[in-house]
């Protein structure tokens, strides 16, 4: 029997029970590793970490299967081992994570694992996992409350005409079977994708489908922003607004070129662009919380609500693995001329920042987003001046699209904004 230590304390991955232990307690133990990212339970083990050890191994070892076979559905393939601490006989239960998501126990709950421990899955927990096992794609969903007369019709229409070169008239089928082929709609409700893309006001039933922009003066959020914008609208009003919101703030200093000078952005527009472009179209619509842009004086971020699906990491992305979390806003979007070539947005963007400045950018993934980062050329912050937006408005979307903006008062540069230390949430 191998010798080994316990955990100086319980996380996200590690849970310790006394024994003996009910079988219901253990099944929802089992069920919130398998739902979040795996772990290991500790039977025989109290809540400080001590080992009180098990007076009946074969009795637990056991219950382990029996419960992870019965108790457990669907049922779940766990590993159980024996090991000494202090002298004391204890079990360990690794738990990988699941991919028949979700999981519940006999009794029809479903339980997660957060860092407090363990406690029961939400309404967009539980979506999240039916989205990583791929059985349900959250922009195909309905939206309850809406109708298709909250859908912009001439926006469809020129959507229609401009990709399949005819009009809704012409495919020989109902409006409303047209709109189901699309995924845009069935029978007289929209779905998420058809309210992102054709909306006439998308943020009523999606408040959080939109982009807070902000420009800032040093390189952190403890200073107020010299600009700020709350970009909504259609998603293809969204890109455009959010997109001129970046320019508006980036320098473009000029070059000599024969006689003429040229104009050379310091971060390649069509770098930042893709970078707008996947945060939309791939961000986690579950999650209550909207895309940030932040321009700070030595990097743009752009920050995506959720991190990426289905296992996929940093370095699966740099090499341009492909797995849409939105496939019918990417196909949309592809035709509406947002998306170039499918799986190439991350390499796109590091190659280009690479071509044009010399340095990389960077992809972090976070707890619950997805961070993307384009260096800045060095300057003092002291020199920065962010252009005030009265010069130009970034939060008008494009009169085709129909999409409306939300554009509040700008802030007075002397007054601080402890809102942008925290993603800011539209109200509900």
């Amino acid at each position: 029997m191998p010798k080994r230590t316990v955990p100086l304390k319980e996380d996200r991955h590690t849970e310790f029970k006394r024994w003996p232990v009910h079988a219901d307690d253990l099944a929802a133990a089992l069920v919130a590793f398998a739902n979040t990212d795996g772990g290991q339970l500790f039977l025989g083990v109290d809540d400080s970490g001590r080992a009180l050890g098990l007076a009946n191994i074969d009795e637990a070892l056991k219950l382990v299967d029996n419960v992870a076979r019965n108790n457990c559905l669907p049922p779940l393939t766990v590993v159980a081992r024996t090991v000494k601490v202090a002298g004391k006989a204890i079990v360990i239960v690794r738990v990988p994570r699941g991919d028949q998501l979700p999981y519940h126990t006999n009794r029809g709950v479903c339980f997660v694992r957060g860092s407090a421990g363990r406690r029961h899955a939400s309404r967009e927990e539980l979506l999240r996992m039916f989205q990583r096992a791929e059985s349900l794609y959250f922009d195909e969903m309905l939206v309850q409350g809406a109708s298709l007369a909250d859908l912009d019709g001439g926006a469809i229409e020129t959507f229609l005409i401009s990709s399949f070169s005819r009009g809704s008239r012409d495919f020989g089928v109902p409006y409303s079977k047209l709109l189901a082929n699309l995924r845009l709609a069935r029978g007289d409700c929209p779905t998420v994708a058809g309210l992102l893309l054709f909306g006439r006001n998308p943020q009523q039933f999606l408040p959080c489908a939109q982009v807070n922009a902000a420009c800032m003066p040093g390189r952190d959020l403890v200073e107020a922003p010299l600009d700020r914008k709350d970009l909504s609208g259609q998603l293809a009003a969204i890109i455009d607004s959010t997109y001129r919101f970046v320019e508006l703030h980036l320098r473009r200093p000029h070059v000599i070129r024969g006689v003429k000078p040229e104009p050379r952005p310091e971060i390649p527009p069509e770098a930042f662009r893709e970078a707008i472009v996947n945060a939309l179209v791939h961000r986690d619509y579950t999650i209550r919380g909207p895309v940030r842009l932040l321009i700070f004086v030595d990097r743009v971020e752009v920050h995506s609500p959720g991190r990426p699906p289905n296992g996929v990491d940093v370095e699966s992305m740099v090499l341009g693995t492909h797995i849409p979390r939105n496939p019918i806003l990417l196909s949309h979007l592809a035709k509406l001329g947002f998306v170039t070539s499918i799986g190439s947005g991350i390499p796109r963007i590091l190659a280009l920042v690479r071509e044009s400045t010399g340095r990389d950018a960077s992809i972090e993934v976070r707890s619950n987003e997805t961070v993307v980062i384009l260096p800045r050329p060095a300057r003092r912050p002291s020199r920065v001046r962010c252009q005030r937006s009265q010069r130009s408005d970034p939060g008008q979307g494009r009169p085709a699209s129909g999409g409306s903006s939300s554009s509040p008062d700008l802030p007075s540069p002397t007054t601080r904004d402890p809102a942008l230390l925290r993603p800011r949430q539209p109200p509900r």
